[in-house]
């Protein structure tokens, strides 16, 4: 009998309290966005909640209301992030429930939507679904994977509870993440080659588990 792929456990919530109320969750909106920026502009040793507060014009009090530190507030901006990347494959994904799209298309979607991300989003280079720490980045691509296989279930017409199939999307992770990181290294925009050749690896490596998946190959 297989044995289920361990996983590391959930980290607690990060954030004090939940806004209940439109105004309140309009300033929290606000804070992230700022941490985002200053993310981007100073790095993530020189963010601060003083800055971040300064940067949404808020009082830092209100800061301190939803977050108790400044990795709280990290981890709420990544959380945001993989809701966003998320959002962004569903609404690629979206198309006639009788026409599935192809699986080798749909992983190009979740490559390029990452793509677009780490281009254009504030402070997404530094933290995209996780804090900076090795831990944490094992733990947020344990989550990546399970969102993803969730998201692609539908469409592709997977069966969601395969343990089989979620290793799989765990090693897709893992890989796509190392070398989309060494894409980025390599060049500021992402080195075309390497994208390309990520691409290329899932396709290959997904092939057995996926083929016949969708309505066909392009």
């Amino acid at each position: 009998m297989q044995q289920p792929t361990p996983r590391p456990a959930t980290p607690p919530a990060s954030l004090r309290r939940a806004p209940v109320q439109r105004r309140s969750a309009q300033r929290l909106a606000r804070i992230l966005d700022a941490c985002a920026e200053v993310l981007a502009e100073t790095g993530y040793d020189e963010l601060s909640t003083r800055a971040v507060a300064g940067r949404a014009g808020v009082p830092i009090g209100s800061v301190y209301r939803f977050f108790p530190n400044k990795r709280a507030m990290a981890e709420a901006l990544a959380r945001r992030n993989l809701d966003a990347y998320a959002d962004r494959i569903t609404a690629r994904l979206a198309g006639p429930a009788d026409r599935p799209l192809p699986w080798r298309r749909a992983m190009d979607v979740v490559v390029d939507e990452y793509l677009a991300m780490k281009r254009t989003v504030p402070g997404f280079a530094l933290v995209e679904f996780t804090v900076p720490a090795p831990r944490a980045a094992r733990r947020a691509n344990y989550e990546v994977a399970d969102r993803l296989r969730a998201l692609l279930a539908g469409p592709l017409g997977l069966d969601e509870a395969d343990e089989r199939l979620r290793t799989a999307f765990l090693v897709g992770v893992e890989t796509a993440d190392a070398l989309l990181q060494l894409a980025f290294r390599s060049d500021p925009a992402g080195d075309p080659a390497i994208v390309t050749e990520t691409k290329e690896l899932l396709r290959a490596y997904l092939a057995r588990y996926l083929d016949g998946a969708g309505e066909g190959e392009d």
